[in-house]
Parts: structure tokens; sequence; C-alpha cells
């Protein structure tokens, strides 16, 4: 446990900083894979989003990636203008525009999966099945409670 105390702060031991500092190094890790590829890791995110089943409207998937809804409309709009995705009306409320993915934008979907897991698994080559399990244990059940009071 962190001390709240301002004088013992340690970056080292804060999971504030840490986990930060992780998403940032990670995401410059796999800057080569998407230099390679159509999309950006931005877009990518809001691929794999979708086609996980989250974010089926352009409100629901800013929430999820925590963007405002102007960047995720431009976001959005590049996917939708390069083919990999597909914006429809619902058919029950023509106010609510449902997003999905094109075949083509699985493919790069799923292409791009692909690379990101080989770095991921790169990067956890030295660590136990055990410790990647207990790791993700961890970090599931900080988003569940971040979710919860968010």
């Amino acid at each position: 446990m962190t001390s709240n105390m301002p004088d013992s702060y340690d970056p080292e031991c804060s999971v504030g900083y840490l986990t930060k500092r992780v998403f940032q190094l990670a995401r410059i890790g796999m800057e080569p894979i998407f230099a390679d590829e159509e999309v950006t890791h931005v877009q990518w995110s809001a691929m794999m989003a979708l086609h996980h089943g989250v974010g089926g409207t352009a409100a629901e998937l800013s929430r999820h990636l925590c963007h405002d809804t102007g960047a995720t409309t431009r976001i959005l709009d590049t996917l939708e203008e390069r083919g990999l995705i597909e914006r429809s009306r619902s058919t029950t409320d023509r106010r609510v525009v449902r997003l999905s993915l094109t075949d083509r934008g699985r493919i790069v979907t799923d292409r791009c999966k692909a690379k990101v897991l080989a770095h991921w698994d790169e990067w956890l080559a030295d660590w136990s099945g055990e410790d990647v399990a207990r790791f993700v244990g961890y970090l599931v059940r900080l988003r569940n409670k971040l979710e919860t009071v968010a």
C-alpha cells in the first residue's frame, strides 16, 4: 500500500504512475506495428472494441475509449472512409446509428491483434504463466473497481 503522505511519494511504488508508464512504453513499443498498417493504435483500439461488442454506437465507443465525442467522430469518419467500419441506422430507433466492422475491417483488426499479442508475448516471455495470470487478475480487479466509481 502506498502512503498518502506527499513527502513519502515514490513513483516507483505508485500504482498510478507505474500503470501510466507501462501504457506509455507499450504504445511506443507498438508503434512499428501500426507504422506498417493502415490504422493507428487508437483506430485499432476502436476497431477491437467493436470486434468485442463494446461501443456499438459512437457515444458508447467514446465512453469506452475515454475520448471526447468529437475525437471519436473523427476516428470513425476515417475508419468509414477507409472501408473498415460501417454505420447503419437502427431499424427500431432512427436516431441511433450502429457501428460495425466490415469484412476488411475484421481482417485488419485480426492482423494487428496477432502482431500486438506477439509483442506482449515477447515482453512477458520471462514471466511464468502463473505470474501472468495473477497480474491479469489484479488488473481485472482494479479495472472493475475503477468502473464502479467512474
